[in-house]
């Protein structure tokens, strides 16, 4: 299969191609790199954005909701984003600042999961995509549960990814006679320490699949 992404009227990269990948590698490390998308639809004829928690499988990705979620119907065009702010760009003027950032746009008409263990195996990629372990360690839901979960899978075979790395723009133009700092200011995000439920028994510790994240970064 190829490795490369599809340009189709919705995913051309129009403005700032230097930005812009069509290797699905980018895509999917984008995607592997989150866990909260935003979810893109138009109900009764008004666009609604909608932030909710994803995994990916693949070339699938699986989106998570209520079924008395409207947004989750499934059956219409939908669009779905992903955007990781890396740092801020500060150049000498203000017109040339920036972001550093990565960010894929899919586009897709998603299914909704019905069948019972294509459903159960969409959520456990969803938890292990989230929090990797914690499928095993929790229990796992029943059949209420399931039947109150709505699970929209949608293929990732149309989608634009872009990404934006380095310094200010302006270097070798006349602001840089100004005498003014520039650069970029990173931001980066790392887990904290494990805070227990105020209700937990004492001497029940963090599982280790939780407790080692404690310092690490994503994204």
């Amino acid at each position: 299969m190829s490795d490369r992404l599809p340009e189709t009227d919705l995913t051309r990269h129009r403005r700032l191609r230097e930005q812009g990948s069509l290797d699905r590698a980018d895509l999917d490390a984008i995607l592997d790199a989150g866990f909260v998308c935003h979810l893109g639809v138009v109900i009764e004829g008004r666009p609604v954005v909608v932030p909710t928690v994803y995994g990916r499988d693949g070339r699938r990705l699986y989106l998570h909701g209520s079924v008395a979620s409207r947004s989750l119907a499934g059956g219409g065009p939908v669009c779905v984003t992903v955007t990781h702010v890396d740092g801020l760009v500060l150049a000498r003027s203000v017109f040339e600042h920036g972001v550093n950032y990565r960010s894929a746009m899919i586009h897709g008409v998603p299914r909704k999961v019905t069948d019972p263990d294509e459903k159960l195996a969409g959520l456990r990629r969803l938890t292990e995509h989230a929090t990797p372990g914690q499928w095993s360690y929790a229990r796992q839901p029943n059949r209420k549960e399931l039947a109150a979960t709505t699970l929209l899978v949608l293929a990732l075979d149309e989608a634009s990814v872009k990404i934006r790395t380095g310094g200010p723009d302006d270097g070798d133009g006349p602001d840089a006679e100004l005498g003014l700092w520039a650069g970029t200011l990173p931001l980066t995000s790392t887990w904290g320490a494990p805070v227990p439920d105020p209700v937990l028994p004492p001497g029940i510790p963090a599982p280790e699949h939780i407790a080692r994240r404690e310092g690490t970064g994503r994204g």
